[in-house]
């Protein structure tokens, strides 16, 4: 097409010339050949036009020229990476992300392994990866929370269970007097009796009580997870010194294994009026009333049987504490604890 278009334009000119010069002819002189590069990037061969002036008043055919940028389109930038292989740029793209969000891959990862081994029935123990993001804090706040005193008090929606059963025995008297004109009547009898007491502890003594500047509850984290091992802990606890029975009817008796001892009366007894008289004073209701109420003179008094109770209501409160709440909760925030104690406070200390 350009050539059509410069061929034109020869004819032309040639044309105007010709009938210009009034008859005269003209020897043309080979023009000079020029290559354009159009602004496309195309190169195009052509003839440099003449002046008249120069060529003795002979005009030669111009080249046709399109405008655009001298020297045709810039050659692309080259930058600095070109030279680095595609495949090795993306790989350390890939690996760069992998380092910064090591934890949210080896999360999914692990997440999505042991959600084919579940699919298919198989029971491998995988190590722990808690999620994060790179900027979030690697630490847990689990040293800053008290965990443990804020889900005791669920344990059987019950703030001062009864805790450390301790039975006991002891034995008892009963004794009848009533004469009936001159008639003595009067009846003693020995029973042998088996009594069981609990003590209270106090788990839920109130948000008060567990302010950290009261030093009640100490969490101190030896060693933080990794990916490979859960974590360390050590837990103390302070609590109210555990309640002696408070009324009667915190103990029992166990009327299966108590029994008669030894019994004396007058020489009317078992008299048909001294009989009717003395008997219904000896019914189970009264010397179960009786026996209660020694035995719970017994555990509050008698440092025989309220030593091993305290004893036993401590042990029992700090396995169900330890067993059941303060272990489970902090291994399900990957710690496992290394030793777990609680300090009994005497009522006195604890009200300071």
């Amino acid at each position: 097409m350009f050539r059509f278009v410069i061929w034109l334009a020869r004819r032309l000119r040639s044309g105007h010339q010709s009938a210009g010069s009034a008859g005269y002819a003209v020897q043309d002189a080979p023009a000079d050949l020029v290559t354009v590069r159009l602004p496309d990037g195309r190169l195009v061969e052509g003839e440099r036009a003449e002046s008249p002036a120069a060529g003795g008043g002979r005009g030669l055919n111009p080249t046709v020229v399109l405008p655009g940028p001298p020297g045709g389109p810039p050659p692309p930038r080259r930058h600095w990476h070109s030279w680095i292989p595609r495949w090795l740029r993306w790989t350390a793209v890939i690996v760069i992300v992998g380092v910064v969000f090591r934890r949210v891959v080896a999360w999914a990862v692990l997440a999505a392994l042991s959600a084919a081994l579940h699919l298919f029935g198989a029971n491998i123990h995988l190590p722990h990866v808690s999620f994060g993001w790179p900027w979030s804090s690697s630490s847990t706040t689990s040293s800053n929370t008290l965990v443990g005193p804020l889900v005791l008090q669920k344990i059987e929606g019950i703030d001062k269970p009864a805790l450390g059963t301790t039975t006991f025995n002891f034995l008892f008297t009963h004794s009848v007097s009533h004469s009936m004109g001159l008639l003595p009547c009067w009846y003693s009898a020995t029973f042998y009796a088996v009594g069981k007491a609990s003590a209270t502890v106090d788990l839920n003594p109130g948000t008060a009580w567990w302010k950290p500047s009261t030093g009640h509850y100490v969490l101190r984290v030896l060693t933080k997870p990794t990916a490979s091992a859960p974590g360390q802990v050590t837990v103390t606890m302070a609590l109210p010194v555990p309640q002696l029975p408070q009324s009667v009817h915190d103990v029992s008796i166990d009327n299966t294994l108590s029994a008669p001892v030894s019994s004396d009366h007058s020489w009317t007894y078992p008299g048909l009026a001294c009989g009717v008289l003395i008997k219904p004073q000896f019914a189970q209701s009264v010397l179960y009333a009786q026996a209660q109420a020694e035995a719970f003179q017994q555990a509050t008094t008698v440092k025989g049987v309220t030593q091993p109770l305290i004893a036993a209501a401590e042990k029992e409160a700090a396995t169900i504490i330890g067993g059941n709440f303060v272990t489970p909760t902090l291994n399900a925030l990957d710690y496992k604890v290394t030793r777990f104690t609680i300090r009994w406070v005497a009522p006195s200390t604890a009200s300071s």
